[in-house]
């Protein structure tokens, strides 16, 4: 069997006057309506968040973190308990990143060479070696539906030729991860570098794109960089992308991201924020973020957000879960974590369907006009 038989992405419609696309990926444990925000599960679990929970907000597919995973419990534990979907009881598809953007942010515990990263774990101090091909090797033990190129991404600022050494290396990087992974039943997405220049993402685009992929990614976004920095490379990568397969921007993912880098022909996305957001007490509405613990929510018996459809908005009110937040009470967390995840899921939905309806343009006028209302008092 080949890849084709296990993964295949629908076009199914085009927005008219923007970039944004609705499509279905089908894998090979279900499939996911695009454009989809991913929930972030780095030790094998959401935050906060049961199995139960995390079904109840629809999530289509989540993420797991190969770096993390290794080290603790060892992929090869999670291999021999019949991967990840057996290790958390998870049906849905799983994708795995492939440690570069945490080695990257050991910057100070990490030796690059060009066979591969040498790194202490900051909590023991042991040393670890990952290179392509082991990186490969336990994304394949994970057995995720989707697993990431080995990469290595640029810091923000950097200057053009730390850029294009560590575009370079991640280009010999992809060929290695290729000729290393041999599980049909299992994506291998290659990764766009090249920082914050527009002829090394023309390049990098044009290097991975050379790769018959089942989807790309772009990476190196959301390292630090002002948001018009954010959407403008974004915008100019998705160019230079195939337009027959998923578009993957990592590591972004609050509502009005969500709404920008959609328009600009993105179909996946994902995020810690969201349940990061909830344990330090801010939830997401309609018209911005706001904090639960402010005195504002004393005695407000409404829901987080009234046209929010989550566990949390139909059960309980803000004062509520502000008492619990303030009494620090767990269950604030969970709480905020349900409604965090599920609005962006929900706001993925909702894009996905106005897609299809050519209602995209007001969808998007109305969420960033209320979002400015908000920003504005």
């Amino acid at each position: 069997m080949t890849k084709s038989d296990f993964f295949q992405f629908e076009l199914l419609k085009k927005s008219k006057t923007t970039k944004a696309r609705a499509g279905i990926l089908h894998t090979p444990h279900g499939d996911i309506k695009t454009p989809v925000f991913m929930p972030v599960g780095t030790n094998s679990a959401v935050k906060m968040l049961t199995k139960h929970h995390l079904e109840e907000t629809n999530a289509q597919i989540i993420l797991s973190n190969s770096y993390h995973l290794f080290l603790h419990p060892g992929n090869k534990l999670i291999k021999k308990a019949g991967g990840l979907h057996n290790w958390m009881n998870w049906n849905k598809p799983i994708l795995t990143d492939s440690g570069g953007f945490q080695l990257f942010s050991l910057a100070h515990l990490r030796k690059i060479s060009e066979d591969g990263v040498k790194f202490k774990e900051p909590k023991t101090g042991s040393s670890y070696y990952i290179n392509p091909e082991i990186s490969m090797e336990i994304q394949q033990d994970l057995g995720s539906d989707i697993a990431m190129a080995f990469d290595e991404c640029s810091p923000y600022p950097c200057s053009y030729q730390q850029a294009k050494e560590a575009m370079d290396r991640t280009h010999r990087w992809l060929e290695r991860c290729f000729n290393a992974h041999n599980k049909d039943n299992q994506a291998l997405f290659p990764i766009v570098q090249g920082a914050f220049f527009d002829d090394l993402r023309k390049e990098s685009s044009n290097v991975i794109s050379s790769f018959d992929a089942v989807g790309y990614a772009i990476g190196g976004v959301s390292v630090g960089e002002p948001d018009d920095l954010k959407y403008y490379f974004t915008d100019f990568t998705t160019d230079l992308l195939p337009e027959n397969k998923p578009r993957y921007l990592m590591g972004v993912g609050t509502p009005e991201d969500l709404l920008q880098i959609f328009s600009r022909g993105i179909d996946m996305c994902d995020c810690v924020l969201p349940t990061r957001n909830a344990r330090h007490g801010s939830f997401f509405t309609q018209f911005g973020k706001k904090i639960i613990k402010n005195k504002e929510f004393e005695q407000d018996f409404s829901p987080l957000d009234e046209n929010c459809d989550c566990y949390c908005c139909n059960n309980h009110s803000k004062a509520y879960i502000r008492h619990l937040f303030r009494q620090n009470e767990a269950n604030a967390a969970i709480l905020l974590s349900i409604h965090n995840i599920r609005y962006l899921v929900r706001l993925s939905e909702l894009i996905h369907e106005a897609i299809l309806n050519d209602t995209f343009d007001e969808l998007v006028k109305e969420k960033l006009n209320n979002f400015l209302k908000k920003n504005n008092n």
